[in-house]
């Protein structure tokens, strides 16, 4: 099992757990679309050459965002990866991805 996480504009969160959910990501037992989140402050400066959803080119910029987690199969990633990036607002989407340890060590 791997856990994926994606932070996402809060304004854009329903869709992008939704496609998350949609890609089979988020299957616990006889449950699905689970996801936990909590939101923060995401703070970047686009540089030259980017196309900024939000912001402009060498101006800091803040915005209230989703850190969505969800928990996902190995065959299920690359689906969910690739349903993220189709819903996420961001030119580059910040996902990190992480191997659940399978016992007690």
């Amino acid at each position: 099992m791997f856990k994926v996480v994606a932070f996402v504009p809060v304004k854009d969160a329903d869709k992008v757990r939704l496609a998350i959910g949609d890609a089979g990501a988020g299957v616990l037992g006889n449950y699905h679309h689970a996801s936990f989140s909590t939101r923060g402050i995401g703070r970047f400066t686009p540089s030259k050459g980017a196309h900024p959803t939000i912001g402009e080119i060498d101006k800091p910029q803040e915005i209230e965002e989703e850190r969505i987690e969800v928990i996902c199969q190995k065959d299920k990633i690359k689906a969910t990866v690739t349903a993220i990036k189709s819903a996420h607002p961001y030119e580059e989407v910040p996902l990190e991805i992480y191997e659940l340890v399978d016992s007690v060590l």
